[in-house]
């Protein structure tokens, strides 16, 4: 029997995702696909995970994209479903969406540790992500036009959102990759890691980001995520709701008195 297309390990607080098609630079199949959609959502249901970590397997791809001989056929209509697999990713966009967080926010941290090629789909899937770690060898891209298609997972809104309105545009409309150093220089990506080092660095990360209140966490992503495009006014009022709830929390409690009594926080998450 196969590998399964997608690796789900959980470590304490952290969620390790590894999308596992490696003789294919990790393309999206049907499969794999359905597999990221579960995948997120277990991570955002499961309250003891507080992290979630996504990498491609081998050393050559984070991931390349969608599989253009199984995924985009059958979006198109030019393959007919032939397994559950198939059917179910066929038959709603809800799965495509889920798969790479579109229209599905997550309200914890989820940092890409991006091992080699990310483009196309991938590239979308890193754009849903809050960290981004990448090797030297990276790279990135969505040339989609070239396909007379489009970058349909999100890109075209969040792109432009997360760097500037001109590289955003010249990465969407002419296709052409760029290196790590590039995504680097343009805010696309936080570190360049080298590549042995690359897994341990996010897992360290990880690691940092669980020690952290949970609620507070959580109340930080959820308010950025809700305050986008809102005025500043409205924004604050998202802001001050996040305040009277973490506020109120025992954890609220907990971090100052540690800090005191010069001991690790214990947080319980409420």
């Amino acid at each position: 029997m196969s590998e399964p297309h997608l690796l789900f390990e959980k470590r304490g607080h952290v969620a390790l995702i590894t999308l596992n098609r490696p003789h294919v630079r990790n393309a999206i199949s049907p499969e794999l696909g359905c597999r990221l959609a579960d995948a997120f959502t277990e991570f955002g249901e499961d309250d003891d995970l507080r992290v979630a970590i996504v990498t491609g397997a081998g050393d050559e791809a984070f991931c390349s994209g969608g599989d253009l001989a199984l995924s985009m056929p059958l979006l198109t209509g030019a393959r007919h479903p032939q397994d559950d697999w198939d059917r179910r990713f066929a038959a709603s966009g809800e799965i495509t969406d889920r798969g790479v967080m579109r229209n599905f926010e997550i309200a914890k941290p989820v940092i890409a540790a991006i091992n080699g090629f990310c483009m196309a789909g991938g590239m979308e899937l890193m754009l849903g992500t809050d960290i981004r770690l990448a090797v030297p060898e990276a790279t990135f891209g969505l040339p989609e036009v070239r396909r007379a298609l489009i970058p349909f997972g999100g890109s075209m809104v969040r792109l432009p959102r997360q760097i500037s309105y001109a590289n955003a545009m010249e990465i969407l409309l002419v296709g052409d990759r760029i290196d790590a150093d590039r995504a680097l220089q343009i805010g696309l990506i936080n570190h360049i890691v080298p590549r042995a080092q690359l897994l341990d660095r996010a897992l360290d990360m990880a690691a940092r980001i669980a020690e952290n209140g949970p609620l507070a966490v959580r109340a930080v992503k959820e308010t950025v995520l809700a305050s986008s495009g809102l005025t500043l006014h409205e924004g604050y009022k998202l802001e001050d709701a996040a305040k009277e709830r973490v506020l109120a929390s025992r954890d609220a409690r907990e971090g100052p008195r540690a800090f005191i009594e010069k001991r690790p926080a214990v947080y319980e998450g409420r």
